[in-house]
């Protein structure tokens, strides 16, 4: 009953019809509309706000899957909590028996203005995203934030049935699925309870990358930072900074990723696009940039196997349509019918 009243109140302070596409259009400085109401402690360093499904605080022996959507840039977790139970009526009997959990990442602005408690954790407004370090109240790594939820997930107590796990997030979530499919330590505790994991990465602006080449190699040469985490292993954080980058290569190549790219994200001007010399020296515009890399990864390692790369048809950057669209919902729950992979 709870999650229901969350989701209608969600629902309520929506605007009839708005987009997630538009509202990343909008600037990420401004606070969030609304905070999730649950909260999780992450190694008693400070409470991370997220958005669940069904109360975790006992035993679910009907969740089979669960599902962690990732936010965009304005941090607006309460929209994709709306698009992630979207997804989930329209994946019809695949969505059932899955737990739907969308954490929230939020910035100073946005403790300050819904005038949270100080144990709650902030990060900088896009510092989250490569896994920084917290603002406060204490230096946690939005990664290690993740881990604590997959940790949550692990435990047989309050799962009993769990099978699978996916990592899913568009745009600057997007960023952060791709990221922590490199970087993320949590996956050993699923892997101990024989719980598989997956990660879907859609439409984000930018890539990490393994080695110093770059699909536009003249913006490259002309950037000094081109090759700073997040875009590359130079300068990692400390979250990042126990393995080497041939370490988190092989890594990320084992674990299965599934690339979401919409067809018609092809605007090099779109304002919520990373339009810095790290981002443009990996391509024009996302859906190039994400092909460019997939492209690059396969043939560093003769070939990704766990790795597949799935088309959207008309879809831009959008990511209510994106979580919705057939390969979404394939991606999500395994729902047949997606016929878009390349």
């Amino acid at each position: 009953m709870r999650a229901l009243r969350c989701f209608a109140a969600i629902a309520l302070a929506l605007v009839c019809g708005r987009a997630l596409a538009a509202e990343d259009d909008a600037p990420n400085n401004k606070p969030v509309k609304i905070v999730a109401d649950a909260r999780l402690s992450v190694s008693s360093h400070g409470l991370l706000p997220l958005y669940l499904s069904s109360d975790w605080s006992m035993p679910l022996p009907a969740i089979s899957r669960a599902i962690i959507v990732l936010h965009g840039r304005l941090r607006n977790a309460d929209e994709y909590y709306i698009s992630a139970h979207t997804a989930q009526v329209a994946a019809g009997d695949d969505g059932k028996g899955a737990l739907m959990i969308v954490p929230q990442f939020l910035a100073e602005v946005d403790v300050e203005a819904h005038k949270l408690p100080a144990d709650t954790l902030r990060w900088s407004l896009e510092g989250w995203e490569g896994g920084e370090a917290a603002l406060a109240p204490n230096p946690v790594s939005s990664f290690e934030a993740l881990d604590a939820i997959l940790a949550k997930l692990s435990d047989r107590r309050v799962f009993p049935n769990l099978k699978q796990v996916v990592v899913a997030g568009h745009s600057g979530g997007g960023q952060v699925a791709q990221r922590y499919a490199i970087a993320g330590k949590g996956e050993a505790m699923l892997s101990r309870q024989h719980i598989e994991i997956r990660y879907v990465v859609a439409n984000p602006s930018s890539y990490a990358y393994f080695s110093n080449e770059r699909p536009v190699s003249a913006i490259a040469a002309s950037c000094p930072g081109y090759n700073n985490w997040k875009y590359g292993m130079d300068k990692r954080p400390p979250y990042l900074a126990d393995a080497t980058p041939a370490a988190l290569e092989q890594r990320y190549v084992e674990r299965e990723v599934i690339y979401l790219l919409g067809t018609l994200d092809t605007n090099p001007e779109h304002p919520a696009l990373d339009k810095s010399c790290m981002a443009k020296a990996q391509g024009p515009y996302r859906y190039a940039r994400g092909h460019a890399y997939a492209d690059a990864m396969a043939k560093r390692n003769r070939g990704t196997p766990n790795h597949r790369v799935w088309d959207v048809a008309g879809v831009g950057h959008d990511g209510d349509k994106m979580l919705t669209s057939k390969c979404g919902l394939a991606a999500l729950f395994d729902s047949p019918g997606c016929g878009g992979e390349r």
